[in-house]
């Protein structure tokens, strides 16, 4: 086995190096990172529908889909990331409680009651600080969970907070959870740092070939190849988004306007304007200019700034559209 602890915080790097990982290496690996705030999504989430887009863009905080399914959940420095990557895995190795054990002989060596709760959470007195998901490629077993030890659980509410009443969709969602940093319940207090060497350590007495390793200067150009053709594009962590319709109104100084959308894969396909707003020009031709558009920002915004509402829309402006589409 090869325990990798990344050097890096960058979210896109991180998630990309999972897959890297598991395409390129014939090893069983242990992998530990930490995110910079970061919001993960689960493979078959729809992007828009599990996040606060209006705070996520505010703050700049970035959105990356990973390999396995599962819900929505948020990153920072304050939270580790263990990953596990099994070869030849068989039907008895690849239950949640395997891999997650190791976490909780830690937790629990320290006078910490922890243990595995429901499929797939670890808990604290109820309280849920580890959530954990897979990835099958063949028979090779990714397996990897978060590790709230001195999150920013405020941000949570904050970046994760959305109105469910905007999309309807088949997608998988997230179930928030009564969420706790393992420091609030550490007999003695210790450092992450600290607490992540100790998890290596009982990491290598449960496998005596363990060995450390550092990621080269090849595997991290790969990696970072990876990222710019997958894991930080547009196609990936949104249009991967599963079908939904969408729908969102605002009282405007035009009235009250209401817009309904159709998205597959991240694409709009069907749009409507209703209201009782008042029209210059006819509504379902200005309706077709956004067939075709990416539901995405940066996209609606240029197709705003090529075909204003204020040609079509009396008092409706093209900034009321643009905040209506999110």
């Amino acid at each position: 086995m090869k325990i990798i602890y990344s050097q890096t915080f960058n979210a896109y790097h991180n998630i990309a190096c999972e897959e890297y990982l598991l395409d390129n290496f014939e090893d069983d690996i242990f992998y530990l990172y930490q995110n910079s705030p970061s919001i993960i999504v689960g493979r078959k989430q729809n992007t828009l529908a599990e996040i606060n887009f209006d705070y996520i863009r505010e703050k700049q905080i970035p959105v990356v889909r990973r390999l396995s399914g599962g819900g929505a959940v948020y990153h920072d420095v304050g939270n580790l990331n263990f990953c596990f990557i099994i070869r030849n895995v068989s039907k008895a190795e690849n239950g949640f409680e395997r891999y997650t054990l190791p976490i909780l002989e830690v937790l629990q060596s320290l006078g910490v009651e922890a243990k595995l709760e429901g499929r797939n959470d670890l808990t604290i007195e109820g309280k849920k600080f580890s959530g954990n998901a897979k990835y099958f490629k063949e028979n090779d077993l990714l397996q990897h969970g978060t590790i709230l030890y001195m999150s920013k659980l405020n941000e949570i509410s904050k970046v994760l907070n959305v109105n469910p009443a905007k999309y309807k969709d088949k997608a998988v969602k997230s179930v928030q959870s009564r969420v706790t940093n393992i420091s609030s319940h550490m007999p003695k207090p210790m450092n992450l740092s600290d607490f992540t060497n100790l998890i290596i350590a009982h990491i290598k007495t449960l496998y005596p070939e363990a060995t450390d390793y550092m990621l080269t200067d090849k595997d991290n150009i790969a990696i970072n190849r990876l990222v710019d053709k997958k894991y930080k594009t547009w196609e990936w962590n949104h249009g991967k988004t599963p079908a939904y319709n969408y729908s969102k109104s605002l009282q405007t100084k035009g009235g009250n306007l209401e817009v309904a959308m159709f998205v597959k894969n991240g694409v709009i396909e069907q749009l409507k304007f209703y209201g009782d707003f008042f029209s210059f020009k006819d509504i379902d031709t200005y309706e077709m200019e956004f067939i075709g558009v990416p539901h995405e920002y940066e996209k609606l915004k240029d197709k705003l700034e090529a075909k204003p509402a204020e040609l079509f829309f009396e008092n409706i402006n093209s900034a009321d559209l643009l905040e209506i589409f999110f």
